[in-house]
């Protein structure tokens, strides 16, 4: 068994209207589709498109976003709850969002959104020859992920949902969730207009992880460019993006691919499917796998080797998240599913002409004639 090669049929089910589309397939986006698809979503799309392995999906479009909101009359009734309200006033936040979410959540989508969502769903689980193929379900806003402002993680992600109507429940989810107390107060404190923001929901066959996790092409710890960290879990990724579990930490020289440091941590949870329930929960790590590497060095390699290929194709340290498939064989088995612009170190005045051409080997060099220790 192979990767899962990107080609899908791409035509969605046919619009009665002209203009931009309800629906389109992550390989049909680019870098320049923020507007229609989000950060997240035309991350993916370029991914794609720079021969990056990334799982196949398509994505409800910011237009999608737009007809729904308007034709249940909910933009309306958001832009009164929203009209003045204090972005201190923490109180008056949650109750704002306490009354948008519901109000999202239960109108239906038109049937022409509905149709195309669900042939779109039924080509993927065709494409991936599996019948209702599990997906996550992300949110994809089109002021996520920007060079200058990171609002990653304002929004939902939904883990192994399978069904067409369990799709659209959690699309509709995941626009609510554009509207939590924290993701309004965020938006007001950074003088983003709502009128000008939208909101595209991505849908991508769920990766079987065995393990996952987060991997820089920048030290996050110091900003040191000339290596890549990578922190890993047994499991889905969301238990070391969300903190709950201290990961194995890895430390690769960015030119050689060397693992220079390592750090196998005492991981206790991870995240799983529940085969009964068909969704994602914590379950906790068997004592004899806690203290176990849970990626081998190939594969750390490997992982390295592709963040330093994301790197150059943006020309800019990135913070990307990966997943390795325990259905499918290694060699092939390792994703991207997300990278964005890593927004710390990068954004900081860089103090060496070295540092400034960007090029890794050129910091290792400044670095030992200044005497400076590396790794």
């Amino acid at each position: 068994m192979s990767a899962l090669p990107q080609a899908i049929d791409r035509a969605p089910a046919a619009s009665a209207h002209a203009g931009p589309p309800l629906v389109c397939w992550l390989q049909d986006c680019r870098k320049e589709s923020v507007p229609l698809v989000g950060g997240k979503c035309a991350s993916l799309g370029e991914l794609i498109n720079a021969g990056v392995r990334v799982p196949p999906g398509f994505a409800l479009t910011t237009e999608g976003f737009r007809r729904f909101m308007s034709g249940t009359g909910i933009a309306q009734e958001v832009d009164a709850v929203l009209a003045g309200i204090d972005a201190n006033d923490l109180e008056a936040l949650e109750a704002a969002s306490a009354r948008i979410r519901p109000a999202i959540e239960a109108h239906p989508f038109s049937e022409e959104i509905e149709d195309q969502v669900a042939e779109c769903y039924r080509k993927l689980s065709v494409r991936c020859g599996m019948p209702a193929v599990p997906v996550a379900v992300r949110s994809s806003a089109t002021a996520e992920d920007l060079a200058d402002a990171s609002f990653a993680g304002q929004q939902d992600t939904y883990l192994w949902i399978r069904g067409a109507d369990e799709v659209l429940h959690h699309m509709r989810r995941c626009i609510s969730s554009l509207y939590t107390g924290r993701a309004i107060a965020y938006r007001l404190h950074k003088r983003f207009d709502d009128e000008k923001l939208a909101i595209s929901v991505g849908v991508q066959k769920m990766a079987n992880a065995y393990t996952a996790g987060v991997m820089f092409t920048i030290h996050p710890a110091n900003g040191d460019r000339s290596v890549i960290v990578i922190d890993s879990n047994f499991g889905f990724g969301e238990s070391v993006v969300s903190g709950e579990v201290t990961p194995d930490h890895f430390v690769v020289n960015k030119v050689t691919l060397d693992i220079i440091d390592r750090v196998i941590s005492q991981k206790l949870v991870c995240y799983t499917v529940d085969r009964e329930t068909q969704t994602s929960r914590a379950v906790e790590v068997p004592l004899e796998r806690q203290k176990v590497q849970s990626l081998i060095d190939d594969e750390i390699t490997e992982l390295a080797w592709m963040g330093k290929r994301i790197e150059k194709h943006y020309g800019r340290p990135m913070d990307i998240e990966w997943s390795i498939d325990k259905d499918l064989p290694a060699g092939g088995n390792i994703f991207i599913l997300q990278a964005r612009p890593e927004t710390v170190w990068s954004q900081r005045a860089q103090s060496t002409g070295a540092q400034a051409t960007g090029s890794a080997m050129d910091y290792i060099l400044s670095a030992m004639l200044a005497g400076k220790k590396l790794g």
